[in-house]
């Protein structure tokens, strides 16, 4: 497998986003605002992040990968395991996989880092395209 290419970390936003909600200019209820789907898929894909959550602190965060890519056609902005990021990483040409950390508790998630994965080269197409002639 290929390493990450292309990453963007996302620290000094949410830095930024945490000095906001400690000086009290922004809300919780602005910040911990997960998604069922999200908390859903935090549940069955996530693993256990490294710090506790910087809002509630009462339990530690878990970080979902979501991907996204054309080639990956329905498996398009679906949650994935890191054992299937591998594998999908050596059957793909590339995709973006973005990394959320997500509170189970009070609902806190932000992006926190974004990377391309995949071979580098095009996936060959099972069917050849039909001209407008044929």
């Amino acid at each position: 497998m290929r390493t990450h290419r292309q990453i963007v970390d996302y620290a000094l936003q949410r830095r930024a986003l945490l000095a906001e909600v400690y000086s009290g200019r922004v809300g919780t209820a602005e910040v911990c605002d997960a998604t069922p789907y999200l908390l859903r898929a935090a549940k069955f894909h996530g693993t256990p992040g490294q710090a506790d959550c910087p809002v509630c602190r009462r339990e530690a965060l878990t970080e979902v990968s979501w991907v996204y890519g054309d080639e990956l056609k329905h498996a398009a902005g679906s949650a994935r395991a890191p054992e299937e990021l591998a594998k999908m990483a050596n059957h793909f040409g590339e995709f973006t996989v973005y990394v959320v950390e997500v509170c189970r508790t009070c609902g806190w998630n932000h992006l926190v880092q974004s990377y391309v994965l995949g071979t580098g080269q095009p996936h060959p197409r099972t069917r050849p395209r039909r001209s407008a002639g044929q």
